[in-house]
């Protein structure tokens, strides 16, 4: 990521989709044409892993670090591949087009599911490609199928309160779930399959047009994921298999007892011993999927904040130290091509610079931070920006630009920005004048949110952290990519020389 560069940060399931919920068919298509039309280079999504109601169906909490998320699948594709007819999707259900209702959508989409994977076998088609699939993934993808066979079978039971042999993982008894649920289990593997196709044909059409995933990896796992129930001996677990500690952050002046997340904490001494095999293994399944990975949570691989389980708080936590020049050393020998991103949001202490600027991995810059009682000063303001660094007007965690100016800033906070500026910008148009600022910036690279493109209010906002309900659900509407949009990101790429050359013919789709 070192020329200029710029994309848009927009999550797979926020894409247009008469299924309820944005998928990888054909509008993910149409948005990578946009973003090659206006000479973008990035696209950024969240993570990929599957996501279920009972974690408010957050990208952030998984039952698994390696699979993929079955309801990004397109009924549409499955059609053109024969696992569905077109009688199978008449009666699609009335969803709402601006949000996901996870709650109709997830029934609906495994009953398609269970459609697709009846025509599988009865047709026999692609059995040979999905063999050979099973083949290339069987290190995880055999457990993971075991896992949520289980799960469904124990009525979402944790894994830790399964019978004992089941939770310690006795051969025999594995043995004796791989016969009896033999169909259940080769759907799931049928599933991950469909996902990755899916996944790595949208993949291609973008590389083609010069465009670069950027993916996003969870620092943390999910206790109850088949990556915990698998590799016990890398976690602070006790005699019962239980969390002895829990991650979190410290208190700062965002909250006054921290936050206490509930992800295990990872045994970095047996990591060390196994040469890091557990997370080199993650780390190249997801160069697979992106070319280049966000890693949340960088600072935790330097050192993390660890909370005894039985707290009710982050209060009574304390920092522990991770090997972090060992490993990345490691991982670079090891993978010396790859380009990962640091989020170094939060409480930053000069131990993970160091690392960051020891192994030129660069960090994030948000504009919506940067207009605080220390203006000429914050290091995301861009007269102080590096090369080296990823600007963005907000996150997936922030308020839009339209929605931060309207109901979280002070006067003076609008006072400092106005003067930065250099004139007053009515609400409506803020959203153009910080991308322009981000844009311009001697940054390498700038990453907007689709909302941000748009000028959306509040409404888009995608995530409210440190709340359960209502987040992970805005979609785009398909009358809302205009050509005017389209207009305004490429005059913005050309004049500050971020656009790249492309070749390819672009279909005009814009409303």
């Amino acid at each position: 990521m070192n020329k200029r560069g710029s994309g848009i940060l927009l999550h797979i399931t926020s894409l247009p989709s008469p299924f309820g919920v944005g998928d990888l068919g054909p509008w993910a298509y149409r948005f990578a044409d946009f973003l090659s039309q206006t000479k973008q280079s990035y696209w950024q999504i969240l993570p990929l892993n599957p996501t279920d109601q009972t974690s408010g169906n957050s990208p952030y909490n998984s039952n698994s670090a390696f699979a993929g998320n079955a309801l990004l699948i397109s009924p549409e594709l499955l059609i053109e591949s024969g696992f569905l007819t077109k009688k199978d999707i008449d009666a699609i259900p009335l969803f709402p087009n601006e949000r996901c209702d996870y709650s109709s959508v997830i029934p609906y989409k495994v009953q398609l599911f269970h459609q697709a994977y009846k025509l599988f076998k009865t047709n026999k088609i692609e059995r040979n490609t999905y063999e050979e699939f099973c083949t290339q993934n069987g290190e995880w993808l055999e457990d993971f199928a075991l896992f949520v066979v289980m799960k469904n079978h124990f009525n979402g039971k944790a894994w830790s309160d399964w019978k004992e042999g089941l939770r310690d993982r006795n051969p025999e008894d594995l043995e004796k779930i791989r016969n009896n649920f033999y169909d259940e289990l080769e759907r799931e593997k049928f599933l991950q399959y469909l996902f990755f196709k899916q996944w790595f044909a949208l993949k291609n059409y973008c590389n083609e047009r010069g465009i670069k995933f950027i993916g996003d990896i969870p620092i943390y796992v999910n206790y109850d994921s088949v990556d915990v129930w698998t590799n016990t001996d890398i976690f602070k677990l006790d005699e019962e298999k239980k969390p002895l500690f829990s991650a979190g952050v410290p208190p700062d002046y965002f909250s006054k007892t921290g936050q206490l997340w509930g992800n295990p904490i990872y045994r970095w001494d047996v990591l060390q011993r196994t040469s890091f095999k557990w997370w080199f293994q993650r780390i190249a399944h997801n160069f697979q999927l992106f070319d280049i990975v966000r890693i949340d949570h960088f600072r935790g691989f330097v050192a993390f904040w660890e909370v005894p389980a039985n707290e009710k708080t982050a209060i009574n936590g304390h920092w522990v130290a991770v090997p972090a020049a060992e490993f990345f050393t490691a991982l670079l020998e090891k993978f010396p091509t790859i380009s990962l991103i640091a989020e170094d949001l939060g409480f930053i202490t000069p131990d993970v610079k160091e690392i960051m600027n020891h192994f030129g991995f660069p960090g994030m810059r948000i504009l919506l931070f940067a207009f605080g009682e220390d203006l000429p000063t914050h290091p995301y303001l861009p007269h102080n920006y590096i090369p080296n660094c990823i600007v963005y007007t907000g996150t997936h965690d922030n308020n839009t630009v339209r929605g931060w100016f309207k109901n979280e800033t002070t006067p003076q906070d609008r006072q400092r920005l106005f003067r930065y500026l250099g004139s007053k910008v009515p609400g409506k148009h803020l959203h153009k004048a910080l991308i322009r600022l981000a844009m311009m910036s001697i940054a390498n690279t700038v990453i907007i949110p689709m909302q941000d493109i748009l000028g959306l209010g509040e409404e888009a906002r995608m995530n409210r952290p440190s709340t359960t309900m209502g987040n992970w659900e805005w979609r785009l509407l398909p009358c809302q990519l205009s050509s005017s949009h389209a207009e305004m990101l490429l005059e913005l790429t050309y004049t500050y020389r971020r656009a790249f050359e492309n070749i390819q013919p672009i279909n005009q789709f814009y409303s």
